[in-house]
């Protein structure tokens, strides 16, 4: 049987390559994003992968989303939360909206992709979610309280419907990267990214393949022992 795989933020930097790695192991993927149409055109004439344009941190449109995912290419039985969003201050400069739309994007998805897709899931008695949370979820980062929170709610979210899954062969992984070469990361300036750079044990950024193997390796169907984790992959530079 082939598996059905949704990853959100799917068309760029790590959700890229998680869609590409997916497709190439065999899997049927859906990549959703939330605004570059261009980008999103670019990746499926290149990929062959549909795309689904929708905002994650709404729960109708989701709901309306998968049911047409599904109508499309089957079950879901796979499920990467990779979209996610920084609006980067300080919290005696960050406004409540920059706050909320941190949360909504990059927390608020995970409950509401999860909940569309947990009843098929727990219905075909199989399903793989893999949330991909930080390592400023772990450690904490100057300046992003609200990505911080969103990205350690993350990892607390994945332990608690870990253990709600388990018994209906359900797992569910949380993958939290270290800083990795993507458009986001990249637009870092030149002297504070050298500088994180400095931090890292491997001495380098990590790339978009590294994390997308780790995905790859927990959706995979022998992998039902593997629940409630968070592997951690940011070169050495916190140890967790």
């Amino acid at each position: 049987m082939t598996r059905v795989a949704i990853v959100t933020g799917g068309t760029r930097g790590i959700g890229e390559a998680i869609s590409i790695e997916l497709k190439e192991a065999g899997y049927k993927v859906a990549a959703t994003y939330a605004g570059n149409d261009d980008a999103a055109k670019a990746f499926s004439s290149r990929t062959g992968i549909p795309t689904y344009k929708f905002d994650v941190g709404n729960f109708d449109l989701c709901q309306e989303n998968v049911t047409k995912i599904e109508s499309d290419l089957g079950p879901v039985g796979i499920l990467v939360n990779n979209a996610g969003i920084t609006r980067d201050g300080t919290l005696h400069k960050m406004s409540p909206a920059r706050w909320e739309e941190v949360i909504r994007t990059n927390l608020t998805s995970c409950y509401n992709m999860c909940r569309c897709v947990i009843d098929d899931m727990r219905e075909q008695n199989f399903g793989r979610i893999v949330n991909i949370g930080s390592v400023n979820g772990q450690a904490g980062q100057y300046g992003q309280v609200n990505y911080a929170a969103a990205k350690s709610g993350i990892h607390g979210f994945t332990k608690a419907l870990a253990q709600e899954g388990a018994s209906r062969g359900i797992t569910v992984n949380a993958v939290a990267p270290g800083y990795v070469a993507t458009d986001m990361v990249r637009a870092v300036p030149e002297k504070i990214l050298q500088k994180i750079i400095r931090t890292i044990p491997a001495g380098r950024l990590g790339e978009a393949h590294d994390i997308a193997r780790s995905v790859l390796f927990l959706v995979a169907e022998d992998a039902d022992f593997i629940n409630g984790s968070t592997l951690s992959i940011n070169g050495g530079q916190h140890m967790y």
